[in-house]
């Protein structure tokens, strides 16, 4: 999202925070290897858990699944009415693709990638 919004001359501050996560750990290798194939280098992201000062930061939530954006109004109702599904404009869930094959990265890859340009399309 970062690098497409600064494609377009826009320098919008993206961050990202998982439910869930590893915190301090590093992307996962598949994700290191198929977005360097694109020209983006991930290798400094390290995990952090979403909080509710992150949640009230954001103008715009953007989650993967159903599940996450239940989770995320769990955490602070307040923040309901800006929470959307990344795919909400391809129509698509985008499930975790976590401890599985390259292929399958590879196709949520492709999701995000999907994802993201109608986002930005509409933003």
């Amino acid at each position: 999202m970062r690098h497409a919004l600064h494609q377009r001359g826009r320098d919008t501050t993206v961050r990202s925070a998982g439910l869930g996560a590893l915190v301090g750990h590093a992307a996962d290798e598949h994700v290191l290897q198929l977005t360097a194939s694109r020209g983006l280098d991930l290798s400094g992201h390290r995990a952090v858990q979403v909080d509710r000062q992150m949640l009230h930061w954001a103008d715009l939530i953007l989650v993967m699944e159903a599940p996450h954006r239940a989770e995320v109004r769990l955490i602070d109702p307040s923040v309901a009415g800006k929470v959307f599904l990344l795919g909400h404009w391809i129509g698509a869930e985008i499930p975790d693709p976590y401890r599985q094959g390259l292929a399958v990265f590879e196709d949520r890859l492709e999701l995000i990638e999907r994802a993201v340009g109608a986002w930005i399309a509409r933003l």
